[in-house]
């Protein structure tokens, strides 16, 4: 009964919002503006960092990799909900939600720890700036990436694994406008007992271990810049957090109304909007934040205008 239903289902059917039919024409023009921005931004922020001498540091390697990583997950769910807005058939075939969810919860995870990555660069830049460099290694660097993209690969590959090994048998309709794990495991006739404790273990220890870091590299931070005599000296330290302190609050400050709301009748729609925003308007926001917030990217800006006109 378990293989039959398996191989029954080939396709799911997205259903996205409940107010998508009548302002689907609205819809489309907003988001398909804010994914655009969201290329612009990332891709030209990757080229800004790859091209710049004077942005060839340990900060602003971590946020190229960072504006990759938003270009990943948004670029992964945004098309296919933009195709959606358009179109009547909103399927997406089984492999096609399997590959979704992959590179999702890939990148999506992986922008939690290099979040974390970031902010560890931070503490050491202001409360150890003489031995910044050294410790902050062109080695550690990598080695933090790549950390941060063995965590969102173990995470993704666990709960794809998981979640599509089950049998469906109440419906192929995706109650999301993407591949998500809890809008899919609501199909399954199987037992999710494995599976819910998997999302509450992983989710719980990635989410704790990032901020735990978050916030113990801030604590620290900010006990540095009260100790500093001088007014301009806990300016400039204040500076070269803000960018990464306000992506942080952003990002951070969206997951947890996503896990802490509690649970009514609109609970499903919130978290829709919820997911909007962290898995497409957040990856737009990155690079805005970082280029105007940053004096070093507005410099950079500066040059490459000048240069072209």
């Amino acid at each position: 009964m378990t293989q039959r239903n398996i191989t029954e289902i080939t396709e799911f059917f997205l259903l996205g919002f409940d107010a998508q039919h009548k302002f689907c024409y609205v819809f489309f023009p907003v988001f398909l503006g804010i994914y655009v921005t969201s290329m612009v931004g990332n891709i030209g922020m990757i080229l800004l960092i790859k091209t710049d001498s004077r942005l060839q540091t340990p900060m602003y390697f971590f946020l190229q990799h960072l504006a990759f990583v938003d270009l990943c997950y948004t670029s992964a769910i945004t098309p296919k909900m933009l195709q959606n807005f358009i179109v009547e058939n909103k399927r997406i075939s089984f492999k096609g939600c399997v590959m979704q969810l992959l590179v999702y919860a890939t990148f999506a995870t992986g922008d939690c720890y290099l979040l974390a990555a970031m902010a560890v660069d931070r503490y050491v830049a202001v409360c150890n700036p003489l031995h910044y460099l050294l410790v902050m290694s062109r080695r550690a660097c990598i080695w933090l990436v790549a950390g941060s993209y063995v965590m969102g690969s173990i995470n993704a590959s666990v709960h794809t694994g998981f979640t599509f090994s089950l049998s469906f048998c109440k419906g192929s309709t995706i109650n999301h406008f993407f591949c998500d794990v809890p809008a899919i495991l609501a199909l399954s006739c199987s037992s999710i007992d494995i599976n819910v404790l998997l999302l509450v273990v992983f989710v719980g220890f990635n989410l704790l271990s990032t901020v735990l870091v978050i916030i113990f590299s801030y604590v620290n931070i900010i006990a540095a810049i009260l100790r500093m005599s001088s007014t301009a000296g806990r300016k400039k330290a204040f500076s070269t957090c803000a960018s990464h302190l306000t992506a942080v609050t952003i990002f951070y400050g969206t997951l947890s109304y996503m896990y802490l709301q509690s649970h009514s009748n609109n609970s499903q729609e919130n978290m829709k909007v919820a997911s909007v925003f962290y898995g497409i308007v957040i990856p737009m926001l990155n690079p805005l934040i970082y280029s105007l917030r940053n004096k070093e990217v507005k410099e950079a800006l500066k040059v490459i205008w000048k240069k072209s006109f």
